[in-house]
């Protein structure tokens, strides 16, 4: 495994921006506020000679808030499992007491400290070690994370503590042949507690308070010899309840979560029944093509009414998705977890399904010859071949005549035939018509003497007929 190395201190100090410079990303959510980031964040360095983990983690604030207690139990599996402890404090505040505290904790657990005085940007870098010495720290360092000076200063100074792994270039190579898993949804669905049940640990914060997680935090797991990543996502309200900046950031890095995956699990509260801003979420998915899993979570607070009262209700919304799987499940109590993850591996595997063009041209064939389309102008459009054009979702293109005037619900019917002949669930399908090209366009027929001479006397014939 990759070496660790945790970044830890107060809230606001920096801690997020430097994240973000290490890992070369924009993963973590920066604001000038405190208490943005809440769970752990995990991230890659490869900018220094080996390649490192390097987690993000919330401010240690030590208010007795709900909301930090949990932040500051994060913080603290971090420094647990992490190999090198970065302490990160503001320049520009100076000593405070806090600092003291959270430096004695990241004493008491037996890891290398390296101390950051983070925003030295404008001040005297001698005075500003010359106050942090009394840490009594050997390694402080200058830095300025905003402006990416200092950085690399840090990364020579961390990489002769890593321990030595010779798997290390294996982990690195990121997360090829994993299922990317994005779990949408809107606050208080239940997100969180799903993933915290998959992995059977509290890894992310789960509270009441709906808006817990701000950040996307992805998390890899490995389940029945199948490696994912769960990608866990802000809550999305409709766009007239969002206020804070912070808020609207999470909307985006939600949204950018969902185009990142290959497949979304939309989580909907039964108690709550479907609502707009989950169709919203579903569309958000179809249009950026990502195969869909609709989790339907608090199953089992419901009684047999409710249940099929809910059913009901979801089968008349959600029929313009009747291609995707619905599983009733519970997150909190683990039941219906093995029926998600296979909705989740048979949504990945339709859509990336290698199509050939030969069979597709002989499907395309068959639904022709099954339903022709409606005349255009007292013709029909004719469809000649198809092929593939790509998959995630699977794109089919199909080539032939008057194309343009194909109805969307021929279209649909081809989606149809072509779904039920490929068994492709939980996937949308894409069809792109290509007009075939007329041979003779452009091209200006040149008659002869003798045909000129013939259509004259054809003229006249039909002229002294007509009078």
């Amino acid at each position: 495994m990759l070496p660790v190395v945790a970044l830890v201190g107060r809230p606001n100090v920096g801690k997020s921006t430097l994240f973000n410079v290490l890992t070369r990303s924009r993963d973590a959510l920066v604001a000038d506020m405190p208490g943005v980031t809440r769970d752990r964040h995990y991230g890659i360095c490869r900018s220094g000679e080996r390649p490192f983990v390097v987690v993000d983690t919330g401010g240690l604030s030590g208010v007795e808030d709900a909301m930090d207690v949990l932040t500051a139990k994060q913080v603290r599996l971090a420094i647990e499992e992490a190999n090198i402890l970065v302490f990160v404090v503001d320049a520009r505040d100076g000593l405070l007491p806090q600092d003291y505290v959270i430096l004695g904790e990241l004493r008491r657990s037996g890891k290398p400290i390296i101390a950051v005085a983070n925003k030295t940007d404008g001040l005297d870098e001698q005075a500003v070690l010359a106050e942090f010495s009394a840490f009594g720290i050997a390694t402080t360092l200058p830095l300025s994370a905003a402006h990416n000076r200092g950085t690399d200063e840090l990364i020579r100074v961390v990489l002769p503590l890593l321990p030595a792994d010779e798997e290390d270039a294996a982990e690195a190579n990121g997360e090829d042949g994993t299922i990317r898993v994005a779990i949408v949804g809107r606050p208080n669905a239940g997100k969180s507690t799903l993933i915290n049940r998959l992995l059977g640990e509290e890894r992310l914060i789960v509270s009441d308070v709906a808006g817990t997680t701000r950040d996307p935090i992805r998390v890899p797991l490995e389940r029945d010899g199948k490696r994912y990543t769960l990608i866990d996502t802000a809550g999305i309200r409709r766009k007239a309840r969002v206020e804070e900046a912070v808020e609207k950031f999470s909307v985006i890095k939600t949204l950018q979560s969902i185009a990142a995956a290959q497949v979304v699990v939309v989580m909907i509260d039964a108690r709550e029944n479907l609502a707009d801003q989950d169709l919203t979420l579903i569309g958000y998915a179809m249009d950026e093509g990502r195969a869909l899993v609709i989790a339907i979570n608090k199953w089992d607070d419901m009684d047999q009414y409710q249940r099929d009262e809910c059913r009901r209700a979801l089968d008349r919304r959600l029929v313009f998705v009747e291609w995707a799987k619905q599983v009733q499940i519970s997150a909190l109590h683990g039941s219906g977890l093995r029926e998600l993850m296979r909705a989740v591996v048979r949504a990945h595997a339709s859509a990336t399904k290698v199509l050939v063009s030969s069979d597709l041209t002989k499907t395309l064939e068959k639904a022709y010859e099954s339903y022709q389309p409606p005349l255009v102008h007292g013709h029909s459009p004719k469809l000649r071949f198809a092929h593939p054009g790509g998959n995630n979702p699977p794109t089919i293109v199909i080539h032939g005549t008057r194309t343009k005037h194909i109805a969307p619900a021929y279209q649909r019917y081809l989606e149809n035939f072509f779904r039920k002949r490929y068994k492709l669930e939980g996937t949308p399908i894409r069809i792109a018509f290509r007009e075939s090209e007329n041979p003779y366009a452009g091209r200006k027929k040149v008659l002869t003497k003798e045909q000129e001479q013939k259509a004259r006397r054809r003229v006249s014939d039909l002229i002294k007929r007509t009078r």
